[in-house]
C-alpha cells in the first residue's frame, strides 16, 4: 500500500486553508501590492519541485507553488469582497474610498 496520495492530499488541503487567511490578511495590510511576494515564492516553489525527487515533497512543493499563485488572483477578488462589505476594510487604507 501507498499512502503518498492521501498525504499530498492532506498537504493541499492544509496549504489551501493556510493560504485563505493569509491572503485575507496580507490585502488588508498592504493590498494588492504583495502580489510579486506570492509570484516570487511561487514560482521558486515550482522550480525547488522540479529539484526534489521525493515524491511527496515535490509534489508538496509544486502544490504549495501554484497555490501561492493562485493567491494572487485571490488578492483580487478579496479587494471585490471587502468593496462588497463581506470584509471589514482597512481604515489605514484610502483605496476602498476612491474606487467604487
Amino acid at each position: 500500500m501507498s499512502f503518498d496520495g492521501i498525504l499530498i492530499g492532506a498537504v493541499t488541503f492544509f496549504i489551501i486553508g493556510a493560504l485563505h487567511p493569509i491572503v485575507i490578511k496580507a490585502e488588508y495590510h498592504l493590498g494588492k501590492q504583495i502580489r510579486p511576494v506570492f509570484l516570487f515564492l511561487g514560482l521558486i516553489c515550482i522550480f525547488a519541485s522540479i529539484l526534489i525527487s521525493d515524491i511527496l515533497f515535490s509534489a508538496s512543493f509544486a502544490v504549495l507553488g501554484f497555490s501561492l499563485l493562485w493567491s494572487i488572483r485571490e488578492l483580487f477578488e478579496q479587494e471585490q469582497r471587502v468593496m462588497r462589505g463581506w470584509f471589514p476594510a482597512n481604515p489605514n487604507k484610502n483605496s476602498y474610498t476612491t474606487r467604487k
